[in-house]
């Protein structure tokens, strides 16, 4: 659980420091403390990540997880069917590329032995009876 709460308020972390990093990067000591606040997230002596996660992010977090919603599937909560949902459209997404991968794969196949029929037959002579009578006979 220590765990999961400090990876949650981490990926929080990361995802406002990318938006807000261009307009104070340039505070004196700004990398610094920016690594002090990962190292205070981080350790089992502070808990930082659970005293960040217990007041501010569980409570957003926490009614969304469980219990039936009017708008979720079933008896999920808005979290539980999101998830679900995402599950089938990636399946239904992999499935369609799949599909048109090997259907570009195939027509790459099929155009590539029509041109090299036509540039084997141009290169190879046929070996009929007519063609070895009329070769030299050799020693």
């Amino acid at each position: 659980v220590r765990w999961m709460m400090y990876w949650i308020v981490f990926a929080l972390f990361m995802t406002a420091e990318t938006f807000t990093d261009l307009l104070i990067s340039w505070l004196p000591f700004y990398y610094e403390v920016k690594m002090a606040f990962v190292i205070w997230l981080l350790s089992p002596y502070t808990r930082g990540g659970s005293l960040l996660y217990r007041p501010f992010v569980h409570p957003t977090l926490g009614p969304r997880e469980k219990g039936p919603k009017p708008g979720g599937l079933g008896g999920l909560g808005d979290i539980d069917a999101l998830l679900v949902r995402a599950r089938e459209r990636g399946y239904e997404t992999a499935l369609h590329f799949g599909k048109r991968g090997l259907n570009l794969a195939a027509t790459a196949a099929i155009q590539a032995a029509i041109e090299s029929q036509g540039a084997l037959a141009g290169r190879l002579r046929s070996f009929s009876m007519q063609d070895l009578r009329s070769l030299p006979e050799q020693a």
